[in-house]
């Protein structure tokens, strides 16, 4: 058979079996809505954030995930405070829309299980040390001998071939990124959430999503790797992209940007307020509204090359300016002619922000006695519903069902 006519057959058969499948997991693990990937079996073995976070989105988006967690559970369920009630809410925050079975893989027969349900996978996430899974059979090569067509996704910390822990806080100091975090003068500063572990979880979720349609074209299942180190380098962007074109190490700068001025907090009367001109035409603006519209014909600040090089000399006239009126003053001034400016807010005040902008951030997800708010998934399609119809797992809330579902195929 040519390569034409098998990649033109192959998704055929496939999708009647996946279709078959599909009716009989949702015999038992049924999922509400109309998503993407409903019918998609997903089992995580993932733990901590990016992989969860990843299967996350799968599960938003109505994948079937089925979370596999040892006798003492994901390591989040631990990392606490903040909870609610019992939980916490790290774990919370990661694992909505997901069925949740307990298995060690020291036994010999939650072993047999876990291998079962790699099998039937569609997807699979995992995120143990390189080469961790190998010993149970679970690892791609040995998964891929039975489940030709599963779409794998391996996460590390710092690539398939080195064993260093791959935590978040590791790879901000490791990738430079606290470099160019905090004071000119101070110390180094990490983010105030695992930054590259969640854009590690998206860049996952992205190769998978496109691994699903190399398979829908080919009928081919393939390994999905990502890292967050290499998540760490892409996700630097100009920073890291200066190096790379320019051969340039950037530098803390406190809130200042490198190429653009003003683009950082200001102080006013009562606080301080970012002031964003992204260009020379919102320059002029801001210089106007200010009451200072000479700065913007001033040759030393008309143009963002020459403000960048004479930000010294511009700042204490900005700065002078901004001290006839107070923050939110200067926040409706502003804005109402155009330009971009934002209030510093709290994460408390900023969820209420995005609930005065109808962006109804917080969803309730669940139903029955276990009902959890969770953060909107920040997607919208138009065709197709995202779902919240899952609350967090508890611990091993689902084994039995997992079980009867496997033993009834």
């Amino acid at each position: 058979m040519n390569g034409e006519s098998a990649a033109s057959q192959a998704p055929a058969d496939q999708g009647k079996t996946a279709s078959n499948r599909a009716e009989s997991i949702a015999g038992f693990l049924p999922r509400t809505g109309n998503g993407p990937l409903s019918g998609q079996l997903v089992v995580d073995f993932s733990r901590v954030l990016a992989g969860p976070y990843s299967t996350m989105m799968l599960a938003d988006l109505g994948a079937t995930v089925i979370k596999v967690e040892g006798p003492s559970g994901d390591d989040t369920r631990h990392w606490a405070p903040p909870v609610r009630d019992d939980d916490a809410t790290y774990y919370l925050s990661i694992n909505r829309n997901k069925y949740d079975i307990v298995l060690d893989f020291s036994d010999a027969d939650d072993l047999a299980v876990a291998q079962k349900l790699a099998a039937r996978a569609d997807i699979i996430v995992e995120n143990f040390k390189p080469g961790g899974l190998k010993k149970f059979g679970l690892d791609y090569d040995s998964v891929s001998e039975t489940n030709a067509e599963v779409i794998y996704a391996s996460v590390t910390g710092f690539g398939a071939h080195n064993a260093l822990p791959g935590y978040d806080l590791l790879v901000q100091a490791m990738s430079g990124f606290m470099s160019v975090t905090g004071d000119p003068d101070g110390s180094p500063f990490r983010a105030g959430v695992a930054i590259f572990d969640v854009i590690t979880g998206l860049h996952t979720t992205i190769g998978i999503m496109a691994a699903i349609q190399h398979k829908n074209l080919t009928g081919e299942g393939q390994l999905v790797q990502t890292n967050l180190m290499s998540s760490a380098m892409s996700g630097l962007a100009n920073q890291s992209g200066a190096y790379a074109a320019a051969g340039v190490t950037p530098t803390r700068m406190g809130n200042a940007h490198p190429s653009l001025y003003p683009y950082q907090p200001m102080a006013t009367k009562d606080g301080e307020l970012i002031v964003a001109a992204a260009n020379d035409g919102q320059f002029a603006k801001l210089a106007t509204a200010l009451g200072r519209p000479d700065l913007a014909e001033d040759e030393r600040f008309a143009k963002a090359k020459t403000r960048n090089a004479n930000r010294d000399q511009l700042e204490p006239e900005l700065l002078e300016a901004l001290q006839a009126h107070t923050a939110q003053k200067w926040f409706e001034k502003l804005t109402a002619v155009g330009l971009p400016c934002a209030p510093i807010n709290s994460i408390a005040q900023g969820v209420e922000r995005a609930k005065d902008l109808g962006l109804e951030p917080i969803v309730d997800t669940g139903g029955g006695e276990r009902v959890i708010p969770t953060i909107r998934n920040p997607i919208t399609l138009s065709k197709s519903e995202v779902s919240y119809d899952l609350a967090p797992p508890e611990l091993g809330a689902d084994s039995d069902r997992v079980r009867a579902w496997l033993d009834s195929l």
